[in-house]
C-alpha cells in the first residue's frame, strides 16, 4: 500500500492524537499501551528540553505508583547515580535532593543537575518512605564515562570489606597510573601499540570480584552489587577507550552494549527476591528509539532500545519524544558554558514537522497500537536529534538523521513547543582525568 500523502496523512494523525491538556488523564492512554510491560523506555529529542524531563518524571511517578516499578535507570554513569540512589531510599548522611545530585560534576551538568531532577528525586524520596526498604524504587546509571571514580568506588568497598584483595586491585588498576588520569590518552596510546593493554588486569579484577560475591554471604547485598557494576564498568571502559580510535560505530555499539548489559545485570538483582522486575529508562531518543529503524542502524551501530527488544520483545516499550521549536539548553562546544540556545523551526519532509502540520500543541500517539498510524509513518523521514552540543548553523548535517517512526518507536509523545531546562549551575569544569557524558557523539 503507498504511504499516505497530504491531507489524508494529517487526517490520519489527527484523528489518532491524544491531546495533552494538563491533567492527570493525560497519560492514561500510554499507560493503557504500556499494560504489562515489564521495560518502559522513555527518550528525549534533546539533553536540555524541560517538556521532556518534567513529562518523564510524570510518567514515572505513574508507573510506580499504579504500575510498581522497581527501578529508574538513566543515561549517566554509575557512581554519580549510585548516590542518588543512596538518597532515595533513606540514606540520611545525604541532607538533599541536590546534595544526592553532587556527584553530576562532569560536563554538561545539566543533564542531571536540573530543576525537573531535582523535583523528581525529592519525590522519589518521599514516595520510598512509606514502604519497606526491599520495596523502594532505585535510582541507577547506565552509562560507562566515569572510569576513574568507578576505579575509586571498588578500591573503597575493598577497603572496607578484604583489605588483601583491595591492596591486589590497587596493583592492576596502577596499570593506568602512566597516562596521568586521563584515560583517553592511555586510549590512544594502548590502540597505536605504543604500551601494552591493561586489559588483561581490568578482566581479572572483574573476575576475581565476581567470584569474590558468589562466595560470599553478601551476595544480595546491594553495595556488593554495586561495586560489582563499577569493575563491569571499568572492564568495559578501558575497551571503549581504546575502541575510540576505530571509529564512531565500534565505541557507539561498546557503549550502548554496555549500557544494555548494565541493565540486564540490574534485572538480575532485583529478580533475585521476586519474578519480572520492572524497570523505566530514561535516555535519548538516539540510544532508546530501535537503531534497526534509522540510518545509524544502516551504518552498523545499535542502541539499547535495539537489543531490549532483541532480549525481551513485547515487555518493552518504546517512547520517543518530538519537538518542532522553542529554546534548549546546550553548548557550542565540548566543556563550554551551558547556554539557553533557540531551536530552530523543524525542517521540511522531517517527523517534526509533519507533527506540527498536525495542529495540536502537545499530544501523544499510540504508533505501534494502531495500524492505520503505524501505516502512516512507516516512510522514511528526517527526525533531529539535539544532544549537549546544539549548532544551529549547521542543523542539517549535525542533528538530523533519517529513520521510518513507526518501527522506531511504539509512542510518541509531540511538544510543539519546547524550552529549555533550568540547570543548578551553568558550568562546571571536567574532573581530571574524565570525559565529558556523552563524548564524542554528543548524544
Amino acid at each position: 500500500m503507498r504511504p499516505e500523502t497530504g491531507m489524508d496523512l494529517l487526517e490520519t494523525l489527527r484523528s489518532a492524537a491524544r491531546p495533552l491538556e494538563g491533567g492527570r488523564a493525560d497519560f492514561d492512554a500510554l499507560l493503557d499501551r504500556i499494560g504489562n510491560s515489564r521495560f518502559v523506555f522513555l527518550g528525549e529529542a534533546s539533553h536540555g528540553s524541560h517538556e521532556f524531563y518534567r513529562t518523564r518524571a510524570e510518567i514515572t511517578r505513574r508507573l510506580i505508583s499504579e504500575k510498581g516499578f522497581h527501578a529508574v535507570a538513566v543515561e549517566g554513569d554509575w557512581p554519580s547515580a549510585y548516590r542518588v540512589n543512596r538518597f532515595v531510599k533513606g540514606n540520611d548522611a545525604i541532607e538533599d535532593a541536590e546534595e544526592a545530585l553532587s556527584e553530576f560534576r562532569r560536563f554538561p551538568t545539566w543533564m542531571w543537575r536540573n530543576a525537573d531532577v531535582l523535583d523528581f528525586v525529592g519525590w522519589l524520596r518521599e514516595s520510598n518512605a512509606g514502604r519497606a526498604p526491599s520495596e523502594r524504587t532505585g535510582f541507577y546509571g547506565l552509562d560507562l564515562y566515569s572510569m576513574h571514580e568507578s576505579i575509586a568506588a571498588v578500591l573503597e568497598h575493598l577497603d572496607s570489606t578484604d583489605r588483601e584483595a583491595a591492596e591486589r586491585a590497587r596493583k592492576r588498576y596502577s596499570c593506568f597510573d602512566h597516562f596521568g588520569g586521563d584515560p583517553q590518552a592511555y586510549g590512544y596510546a594502548a590502540a597505536a601499540g605504543m604500551t601494552e593493554s591493561c586489559e588483561d588486569a581490568v578482566v581479572a579484577q572483574l573476575t576475581e570480584l565476581r567470584q569474590r560475591t558468589l562466595s560470599s554471604a553478601l551476595a544480595r547485598n546491594e553495595e556488593t552489587f554495586s561495586a560489582e557494576q563499577n569493575a563491569r564498568l571499568v572492564r568495559n571502559a578501558e575497551e571503549y577507550y581504546r575502541a575510540m580510535f576505530r571509529g564512531r560505530v565500534s565505541s557507539w555499539n561498546l557503549r550502548d552494549r554496555h549500557m544494555f548489559e548494565t541493565l540486564e545485570a540490574l534485572e538480575r538483582y532485583l529478580g533475585a527476591p521476586r519474578t519480572a522486575p520492572r524497570i523505566v529508562v530514561w535516555a535519548h531518543n538516539s540510544h532508546v528509539g530501535d537503531a534497526r529503524a534509522t540510518q545509524m542502524g544502516q551504518s552498523g551501530e545499535l542502541n539499547i532500545g535495539q537489543l531490549a527488544r532483541e532480549r525481551w520483545g513485547r515487555e518493552v516499550t518504546l517512547v520517543g519524544f518530538t519537538t518542532h521549536h522553542g529554546t534548549v539548553m546546550a553548548a557550542s562546544e565540548w566543556d563550554a558554558p551551558a547556554e539557553r540556545k533557540r531551536v530552530r523551526p523543524s525542517a521540511p519532509r522531517s517527523y517534526e514537522a509533519l507533527f506540527h502540520a498536525v495542529g495540536i500543541e502537545r499530544f501523544f500517539l499510540d504508533v505501534s497500537g494502531n495500524r492505520d498510524v503505524a501505516a502512516a509513518l512507516r516512510e522514511a523521514r528526517l527526525e533531529r536529534a539535539i544532544g549537549v552540543i546544539y549548532r544551529p548553523e549547521t542543523e542539517m548535517e549535525s542533528h538530523y538523521f533519517f529513520a521510518q517512526l513507526s518501527e522506531q518507536f511504539d509512542a510518541v509523545i509531540h511538544y510543539d513547543v519546547t524550552r529549555a531546562v533550568e540547570p543548578l549551575e551553568r558550568f562546571a569544569p571536567v574532573p581530571a582525568g574524565e570525559l565529558p557524558e556523552t563524548y564524542p557523539s554528543g548524544v
